[in-house]
């Protein structure tokens, strides 16, 4: 029997189990990958103080992430196509994170729709929102998921152009994913998978397809896909969402201290410091590195979290640290679906909630919320200017 001790080991068995394709999708970055690389290496270069003899009794990793409690201060962030990785994958993600105490965010490039898991679920979860051109379309998701009662819109800032990810490119990646030779081989050496999908019947994406005009089928999808995000985005069009909405609303793919003032000053309800996992700016600073500067922009005038590039409790830690009120994850918590299902989610979860509170402890505290910039040791070239 295989022992879990990390993410990585989860990520070891998603390798295996999960079509080529599916995996490389969720392991991998646009052009050369540099960001991607740097959203974990970065991590590595900040270093913990180590404290001793201080009372670690009474520990606790709670928190509230917009006003909601959460077991620690994580919720799993949108990732497309999730149904993908596993047969029924975002409904499996949504339980897991619902027993957790964790938030899940559902993404509009699902496999499952939302009412889907709203119908497999028993507490509203949130909402993540790719704006395209079609605006009846947009109006008419954002009033489902009203309707399926999710209680936070999350806005995605950082894709009004899709960036070029060349293992996608290679693989055939699109939606719908294109079923070449070398695709199918592949899948025919993953038999749980396999097994698992011919026993669903949630095999499209089912935000898009019967909802879209133009879109009855998998085989119109993709060229809508193509045309459909909306390169105009802009905060005139925020205002608009913001205010059909009429709820909470948090914005994603924030990576510059003057977007994160505008931001603010535009009422945010949480900012998200991510680069999109390192998947459209190739170049852009890792998520970690960018985050002090946009602390001491924001800080206190909006939540802020951090995504891109957490793989451990500790990750989670150091972000907490550097000045972020809550983080999210995708790829840790995708490994482990694409290992061992909704256990696998549960069991990542319960790795990066141990790893939080055991070095929490052994930096010298008890409770997350008194995590600073005293438990670390930061190099003093991390946040040098850039010209």
């Amino acid at each position: 029997m295989t022992v879990i001790a990390c993410i990585d080991d989860l990520k070891r068995l998603h390798r295996k189990r999960a079509p080529k394709m599916f995996y490389d999708y969720a392991e991998s970055g646009s052009y050369t990958e540099q960001t991607f690389r740097d959203n974990t290496t970065d991590f590595q270069k900040i270093r913990l103080r180590q404290k001793v003899a201080v009372d670690m009794s009474n520990r606790s990793v709670a928190g509230t992430m917009i006003g909601q409690p959460v077991a620690m201060p994580v919720a799993l962030a949108p990732v497309g196509m999730t149904g993908m990785q596993s047969a029924d994958g975002e409904i499996k993600a949504a339980r897991a994170a619902e027993a957790f105490g964790v938030p899940f965010t559902l993404s509009t490039m699902s496999i499952c729709s939302i009412e889907d898991v709203a119908a497999h679920t028993s507490k509203p979860f949130w909402f993540q929102l790719y704006v395209m051109r079609d605006e009846e379309f947009v109006d008419n998701i954002i009033a489902r998921a009203k309707a399926a009662g999710c209680s936070a819109l999350v806005l995605t800032l950082d894709l009004q152009i899709l960036g070029q990810r060349h293992k996608d490119l290679k693989n055939g990646l699109t939606a719908p994913p294109r079923l070449t030779l070398p695709n199918i081989v592949n899948m025919t050496t993953k038999p749980a998978w396999c097994m698992g999908m011919l026993g669903t019947r949630r095999r499209s994406f089912g935000n898009i397809v019967g909802h879209a005009k133009g879109v009855g089928d998998l085989s119109s999808l993709t060229s809508w896909t193509n045309e459909q995000f909306d390169p105009q985005l802009d905060w005139g069009k925020i205002a608009r969402l913001r205010e059909k909405w009429g709820g909470k609303m948090i914005l994603k793919g924030i990576l510059d201290a003057d977007d994160a003032r505008r931001a603010a000053d535009f009422g945010a309800d949480a900012i998200i410091v991510s680069n999109h996992g390192g998947r459209q700016l190739d170049g852009a600073l890792s998520s970690i590195r960018i985050l002090p500067s946009i602390v001491a922009a924001v800080k206190g005038q909006t939540e802020i979290w951090l995504d891109s590039g957490i793989r451990s409790g500790q990750d989670i830690l150091k972000a907490l640290a550097m000045g972020a009120d809550a983080t999210m994850i995708g790829r840790s918590y995708i490994y482990g679906l694409g290992a061992m299902g909704q256990a696998g989610v549960t069991m990542a979860l319960e790795i990066l909630k141990k790893e939080l509170d055991i070095t929490m402890a052994l930096c010298g505290e008890r409770d997350v919320a008194a995590l600073g910039r005293h438990n670390l040791l930061v190099p003093k070239d991390f946040e040098g200017d850039w010209v």
